[in-house]
């Protein structure tokens, strides 16, 4: 062991807003203002409103604002878990690609804020918490080699403990022996099994394990602080994480170029509601309806190489409830033949809104891709959909693209915020996304005061 703990513990203590490359601040920024964005619209669902609930009676009073649109405030752990769990409560939130299990947005950013507005920490010291706790987060994914999924855990449940950890303990002033302390107990708050994408109902599950993943990681650090202690190789040891829930997963990866290689920079928003791996046959079949003008009743057939990954996890057919909907590709590429999949509610309405839906999916074949795909690489995809007319329509995108579109990611997460937040009563979303587009300048404890 080469103390890759104590490593990542040492640079988020020692982190400086002036030592952070400006396009890493406008990324994290992007990530929060997607992430205030879908919590709000997130909060409303009915699986979040029961979470709430639960936040509001065991968080008592306190500084850290739940972000539902009555913006009513508990503890900083309590807060984190609404918040995280009203992130991921729809497929929507942010995420790193390629994937390595990591969802920023609900995970660190949701944890770090919660504390910050407890702290009075301004803007620019919780911004280098958070580039800070990403960082060491997403080379937690990285290090695990994406092999936590396969053997049954929900990645982003992992290691959004760690990212809530490294940013909260840096907020707290916590010094490198602290920060580790944090991670050490850290580990053991870990959480979140895939037995839903298996069972084919419970999906709603899967939304508490960001809101776990903020919750544990906020209360590992509040533990450290009170001097509660954790084994100090927690990441790189034997029984720890690499060692649990992984297999051969590299330590070495997680302190590779520290400091000189800025993972936050491949932080990805998403523009539809559903899983990343769905995202590029989505948009390619929505491309191919636009050109060549046919209908849903038109396709005979629709054959989709994907990923291992894709072909283990997200092939459902005949999903059951939201939650297993969003997570099945062949059922979000059939929904896009019929409803907008931008439009949240189109798949809110659920699996059986439509019978044509779960029909189409039933012509839909999930084929291994033809080439080997590089690991995380896990979005790879060739689509091509037969007509009852003899045309075949292929697609030669073999990757999930970047937006094709002359706006920046900055103006379209401003859109999505703009869109999602439009509950807000008079003119707040506009008010709320300025203050978050200036949160350098801000003290955070301000940021959801009206």
């Amino acid at each position: 062991m080469a103390g890759e703990t104590r490593t990542l513990a040492d640079f988020a203590t020692a982190l400086r807003y002036e030592d952070i490359p400006a396009p890493v601040i406008a990324i994290t920024k992007s990530c929060i203002i997607d992430t205030v964005a879908v919590a709000l619209f997130g909060s409303r669902l009915p699986w979040s409103r029961s979470v709430e609930e639960f936040s509001r009676h065991v968080g008592g009073s306190g500084a850290s604002t739940i972000l539902s649109p009555a913006l009513k405030r508990v503890s900083a752990p309590a807060a984190a878990l609404a918040n995280g769990t009203f992130a991921h409560s729809f497929e929507f939130d942010n995420l790193r690609q390629p994937s390595i299990g990591v969802h920023p947005g609900s995970t660190a950013t949701v944890g770090a804020l919660a504390v910050a507005e407890e702290y009075g920490a301004n803007g620019r010291d919780f911004l280098a918490a958070l580039v800070a706790g990403n960082e060491c987060m997403f080379r937690t994914g990285l290090a695990a080699k994406s092999t936590s999924e396969l053997i049954g855990f929900h990645a982003p449940g992992l290691t959004g403990v760690f990212g809530s950890a490294f940013a909260a303990s840096r907020i707290m002033g916590h010094g490198a022996h602290q920060t580790a302390m944090a991670i050490g107990i850290g580990g053991s708050l870990c959480s979140g099994l895939l037995a839903f994408a298996k069972a084919g109902n419970g999906g709603m599950v899967k939304r508490l394990h960001m809101g776990r993943a903020a919750e544990g990681g906020v209360t590992a650090a509040y533990l450290a602080g009170r001097g509660f202690e954790g084994p100090n190789v927690l990441l790189e040891g034997k029984f720890g994480y690499l060692d649990v829930y992984a297999r051969d997963g590299d330590p070495a990866l997680l302190v590779d170029e520290l400091g000189t290689r800025w993972e936050s920079l491949k932080i990805w928003f998403k523009m539809f509601p559903c899983h990343v791996t769905a995202q590029g046959p989505v948009r390619a079949v929505r491309d191919l309806l636009r050109e060549h003008r046919f209908a849903a009743s038109d396709v005979a057939s629709i054959i989709i190489e994907v990923s291992e990954k894709v072909l283990s996890h997200h092939a459902d057919p005949a999903p059951s409830d939201v939650g297993t909907a969003q997570y099945s590709l062949p059922f979000s590429v059939a929904l896009a033949l019929f409803r907008d999949p931008a439009d949240p509610q189109a798949f809110l309405d659920g699996p059986n809104q439509d019978s044509r839906i779960l029909e189409l999916c039933k012509k839909i074949q999930l084929r291994p891709y033809g080439k080997p795909i590089a690991a995380g690489h896990n979005t790879t995809y060739w689509l091509e959909v037969m007509l009852a007319d003899g045309r075949k329509l292929s697609t030669n995108k073999t990757e999930m693209d970047e937006f094709d579109t002359a706006e920046t990611v900055e103006q379209l997460v401003e859109k999505k915020f703009l869109n999602l937040a439009s509950r807000l009563p008079d003119d707040r979303a506009a008010e709320l996304l300025a203050r978050l587009k200036a949160i350098e300048e801000c003290n955070i404890a301000e940021i959801f005061r009206f």
